[in-house]
């Protein structure tokens, strides 16, 4: 395949040789006397643009699925020319080639519509881009209901350094704590707005100041002792001394909140048996690739030149693989019953191989069926610990599942009919794959 490589670079640079011509000798005319022999004219070097180029398609090659050989050289020659041409006409938008090939292709339907999300406060189901809103929505509504609950949501959900977050209720509760402790001291149920403490680690995050008004207290301007000047503080409210449980119950639910995260909508679909069970089309909701990463993955590609022509460590080749699945965030995965039925759903492509065999159960009748999974080329999945990045079951793969054969016999021998293990509601929906 090298060759072929090589013979391509010097096909972009030199015309092809006619019937019986070498192709770096030039031609000669009649000969009339002998001459001194002239040596060949050196050949230029392939440039370093082309010389990338073509490393580029033998890595993406190497990556593609074997299929049935090409009948002769020249196909196979054709073949890299097209991904070349391809690879250039990408590398114009600075887009990867998956992207690239998804745009020319967009005539395709995408295997999916997209990465959805679950708002846990109100059900609703919403696209990647919108769940954000929905939260923030969700959590405003719901101070209607619990004030003090919607401002602890605010604090942890939207505070996205997780480290003040943490020195920002710690504080928070320390304030709770000597009131609860202290009742009877007027200097601890004051707090005084402009303090640096206050304002380095709770005033500057969202949420604080709706969480101090929920419990009781209340915004005054007070003189300070020994000043002649006034400052803002919180003061608690005298009717708040008499539900001190109340502030102990508020600073434990504060301490212990976590951020409120909309869940991935699994959108399990099952599809009739078909032969197109192994064509996934993406689309771009399961890249995960910034502009700045995008322009980056070009680099990375340019490089590939440079690391084909050494031989590459063990470490080295760990290292290019994780870069490879850091690339995405998501993963479709279908599993083909026994009876060609296809399940289909959506996950994170660092979840484990757990979550999928949870998924597969949720769809039986009967979620006891013992049963296993095997992954491309036959590979058992028995490690469930294993993320799927792990198990190169990004950014789609098709499963496959066998049951435990003598449980499925007996199973057989005691029914008077037999009758499909998929939950009825998944077959009466089940879709065409097309």
């Amino acid at each position: 395949m090298r060759k072929f490589f090589q013979e391509i670079k010097a096909d972009l640079k030199f015309k092809t040789a006619g019937p019986g011509q070498k192709l770096s000798e030039p031609s000669r005319a009649p000969k009339e006397k002998p001459r001194a022999e002239v040596a060949p004219k050196p050949r230029q070097p392939p440039t370093d643009e082309a010389q990338r180029a073509a490393a580029a398609a033998l890595a993406r090659l190497e990556l593609k699925p074997k299929g049935k050989a090409p009948s002769s050289q020249e196909a196979i020659k054709n073949q890299v020319r097209k991904e070349l041409m391809a690879e250039a006409a990408a590398g114009d938008k600075g887009l990867p080639m998956e992207q690239k090939q998804q745009e020319e292709e967009g005539a395709a339907a995408p295997s999916v519509s997209g990465v959805y999300f679950i708002c846990p406060l109100t059900g609703a189901v919403v696209r990647k881009d919108q769940k954000e809103k929905q939260l923030r929505e969700a959590i405003q509504a719901y101070f209607s209901v619990d004030p003090v609950a919607a401002s602890i949501m605010e604090i942890h959900t939207f505070n996205k350094d997780r480290e003040k977050v943490r020195l920002c209720v710690e504080t928070m509760a320390k304030y709770l704590d000597n009131i609860y402790l202290h009742p009877e001291e007027e200097k601890y149920r004051k707090i005084k707005l402009q303090n640096k403490v206050f304002q380095e680690r709770i005033s500057c995050l969202e949420g604080t100041h709706k969480f101090f008004q929920a419990v009781g207290f209340e915004t005054k301007t007070l003189p300070v002792p020994g000043q002649e000047t006034t400052e803002e503080f919180y003061v608690l409210k005298e009717e708040m001394l008499g539900r001190l449980e109340e502030l102990k119950e508020h600073k434990e639910q504060l301490l212990s909140s976590e951020p409120v995260r909309a869940q991935l909508h699994r959108q399990p679909t099952l599809f009739r048996p078909s032969a197109a069970a192994a064509r996934f089309q993406l689309p771009h909701d399961f890249f995960n690739l910034t502009a700045e990463e995008l322009r980056r993955e070009q680099r990375l590609r340019t490089e590939a030149v440079e690391k084909a022509a050494m031989l590459r460590t063990r470490a080295m080749r760990e290292k290019e693989e994780q870069r490879e699945m850091r690339k995405y965030s998501y993963t479709l995965l279908r599993v083909r019953f026994p009876d060609g039925y296809i399940l289909q759903g959506t996950f994170y492509a660092r979840e484990s191989v757990s979550e999928l065999y949870n998924f597969v159960r949720e769809a039986l009748r009967e979620d006891w069926l013992p049963f296993e999974l095997l992954g491309p080329g036959g590979l058992k999945l028995t490690d469930e610990n294993l993320a799927f990045n792990e198990c190169g079951l990004v950014p789609s793969a098709l499963l496959s599942l066998a049951w435990d054969a003598a449980v499925m016999a007996q199973l057989e021998a005691a029914a008077e009919e037999q009758r499909s293990p998929l939950r009825p509601e998944l077959l009466a929906g089940a879709q065409s794959l097309s």
